[in-house]
């Protein structure tokens, strides 16, 4: 193994140059390749085998010139191998778009900044791509479309009907809880004063302390007819009698000694 990296090499003692015969190689008919070192200029993905190639990978390529030409710009075609199968990938330079173009072995990662730059199309090509598509507009996508929209609309229309009909309820059933508080207010009021009156005409036949009240009904007096009266609360202060607690506990009182002069 040293051998081969040394300068000087090892030449028998019956060596003789002479003997050694000069062969002429036939020329490559098709394509000269050249061995060149490359870096891979995008990142990619191998359909043999699915082996990730990230953008900068080192190998060791074989280049030849197209004939193809972009104006006066030679077109270089590259051939690597994957790093996993051994699978020829090529891929070539595109110097319209300043970049380079993936053509068998391998697909080209999505990159969006690469996209949004071939989005920018020129004026002939947004005529021809337009008159494209005009021509091969299917007629049934378009109504396909304008049936969605139709059923669209119907939807919208009807959920703003329902929204109407919600709002109108609820607005009519706040009328009418306003309006029945309104009713049992009045009906509270109308009891309370029917129950003032009552009282004042008790209080008013028991303060004169007549036995025969007027009768409601009829308007004749009567005693066997006229109602039961409650008594009259009275408010006259009463003295209670106090307790004598000391003779609960058993303290005689002494009593007092009543003296008489002399005359």
């Amino acid at each position: 193994m040293s051998e081969r990296k040394v300068l000087t090499k090892y030449y028998p003692p019956d060596f003789d140059p002479s003997q050694i015969k000069r062969v002429r190689r036939p020329k490559d008919a098709g394509v000269k390749q050249i061995p060149v070192r490359l870096m891979a200029p995008f990142s990619m993905k191998c359909t043999a085998c699915g082996e990730y190639i990230y953008k900068g990978r080192k190998f060791n390529a074989k280049k030849e010139t197209t004939e193809e030409r972009y104006y006066s710009i030679p077109i270089y075609r590259f051939y690597i191998k994957c790093v996993r199968c051994s699978a020829e990938i090529t891929f070539k330079t595109d110097p319209k778009h300043m970049d380079y173009e993936c053509e068998r072995g391998a697909r080209r990662n999505f990159e969006p900044w690469r996209e949004s730059k071939l989005a920018e199309e020129t004026e002939e090509e947004r005529l021809d791509r337009l008159e494209r598509e005009e021509a091969e507009k299917d007629v049934m996508q378009d109504l396909e479309a304008k049936a969605l929209d139709a059923k669209t609309e119907m939807e919208i229309e009807n959920k703003l009907d329902e929204i109407q009909m919600r709002n109108a309820g609820r607005e009519r059933a706040a009328k009418g809880d306003v309006e029945l508080a309104k009713s049992l207010a009045d009906e509270r009021r109308a009891r309370e004063e029917k129950e003032d009156e009552e009282a004042a005409r008790r209080a008013f036949a028991s303060g004169l302390g007549e036995e025969e009240i007027l009768d409601g009904e009829d308007g004749y007096f009567d005693d066997e007819a006229a109602p039961p009266t409650d008594p009259v609360p009275s408010f006259k202060r009463v003295v209670k009698k106090k307790k004598d607690y000391g003779t609960a506990l058993g303290i005689k009182k002494k009593k007092a000694l009543v003296s008489y002069d002399s005359d």
